[in-house]
């Protein structure tokens, strides 16, 4: 489908014309129409599949259109992390060129006091789009510096990040703030049962979109070492030891299991560095900036970096561990492989890790190469494959028609249901 099909706009299509962007992706072909329509929404699709589009255009548009506040906060965007915050920044400038009136301000932490004043002056002025992560926007709230009381949209991208982020008290308090009639758009990776609920705290019979988690690209070289814990930092050893690896990624999902790894990596002289949640954001922008220009050639991290960092030239991706989530596997090995690249994922299964290993391949379709243990560390366990694991997700029930989720069940989409905009 193609973006004039719809009715963004003629400055949003403008602005995508010169972005050459014309042809729709799924997600964005599914959302637009509905968010243009006033309903709450939301929508499961993962990082790549061209989600910010689905909710920036059809706001964008419909602020330009005319009928908000114009000394009012009438949109905000909250993002887990402060890369993905200016990430949206810079696609709200491209898609906002041509839209004269509609002003924006990033708010993040991590930075001085100047930006700080800068984020302050923009607030008070009544941005009609905010762009911030919850805890430096709770900061300006309580200071008094932002007024939520005319917003007309909500949207929370990477929701389920913000809540493994420990996030989500800041979400209850900032929702609380707003005015009932707003319209709440949630974008989420996966949809465990947390997230579920936070839906039916915050959407009032929204459209439910789920794109699904697409598979790795067929250039990425999976394998495993089937191993015992304490046999772990062998396998690191023996394949730093076998050849100069570059642009490499180390994923676990605990930072002290980082620390561990960083530290053995630094005993092999090996040119690393550490991402976790114990460094601070400037910390963390540091460490992102070295690496991303090649000063630092292995990354180790906890899925703090495994979604929405755009590395276009990472050779290898390690799982010291294994993901419980296939739709995590899945993201974490698509850091490689990037940009028509090559690249390689080897992931290290411990014994109580195999059932969670078997479900990735299942959900893969095929059966990931298991590589034999360096003779050095011994023999390691027999690979046991589980029976399928019955799904936690999508527990309400489905009807046929336009799926509405409310409550703890689907209802039919019906007309004459759409959401005003609140009076100016």
């Amino acid at each position: 489908m193609n973006f004039e099909e719809t009715y963004l706009n003629d400055n949003i299509l403008d602005a995508l014309y010169d972005m050459h962007f014309e042809e729709m992706t799924p997600v964005q072909e599914k959302c637009i129409p509905e968010i243009l329509d006033g309903y709450d929404l939301i929508g499961v699709a993962q990082t790549g599949t061209g989600k910010t589009a689905a909710y920036l255009l059809p706001i964008l548009s419909m602020l330009d259109d005319g009928g908000f506040p114009k000394d009012a906060v009438n949109c905000i965007v909250m993002a887990p992390t402060r890369e993905l915050a200016q990430q949206i920044d810079q696609a709200m400038q491209g898609f906002g060129y041509y839209l004269d009136g509609i002003s924006s301000v990033a708010v993040y932490g991590g930075n001085d006091g100047s930006r700080f004043d800068q984020e302050m002056r923009g607030l008070k002025m009544g941005a009609d789009v905010i762009i911030a992560t919850p805890g430096r926007l709770l900061s300006h709230i309580r200071m008094g510096h932002v007024d939520l009381s005319r917003l007309s949209f909500f949207v929370l991208d990477e929701a389920d990040r913000m809540l493994d982020m420990g996030f989500s008290d800041d979400i209850l308090q900032i929702a609380k703030l707003l005015p009932k009639n707003h319209q709440t758009i949630m974008f989420s990776a996966t949809m465990p049962d947390k997230i579920q609920q936070l839906a039916r705290t915050l959407l009032y019979n929204p459209v439910e979109v789920k794109i699904a988690v697409s598979k790795p690209a067929e250039k990425i070289q999976q394998s495993a070492y089937l191993c015992y814990e304490p046999q772990k930092l062998g396998i690191i050893r023996h394949l730093f030891k076998a050849g100069e690896l570059k642009r490499v990624i180390i994923f676990s999902g605990k930072k002290d299991k980082v620390k561990d790894i960083t530290r053995e990596l630094q005993r092999m002289h090996i040119n690393c560095a550490q991402m976790h949640s114990d460094l601070t954001q400037q910390e963390r922008d540091d460490v992102m900036y070295r690496f991303k220009a090649g000063q630092v050639d292995v990354l180790v991290a906890t899925d703090i970096v495994a979604r929405g960092i755009d590395i276009d030239d990472i050779l290898m991706v390690i799982n010291y561990d294994v993901p419980h989530d296939a739709e995590d596997y899945v993201h974490r090995i698509g850091r490689t492989a990037r940009a028509q690249r090559d690249g390689v994922a080897i992931t290290f299964v411990s014994d109580s890790d195999m059932r969670y290993f078997s479900d990735i391949e299942r959900f893969l379709e095929k059966d990931i190469t298991k590589n034999p243990l360096p003779q050095e560390l011994g023999d390691g366990p027999a690979y046991q494959i589980s029976a399928p694991r019955k799904s936690t997700r999508g527990r309400g029930g489905k009807k046929k028609g336009g799926k509405r989720y409310h409550g703890h069940g689907y209802h039919s989409k019906k007309k004459g249901n759409k959401k005003q905009n609140p009076p100016v």
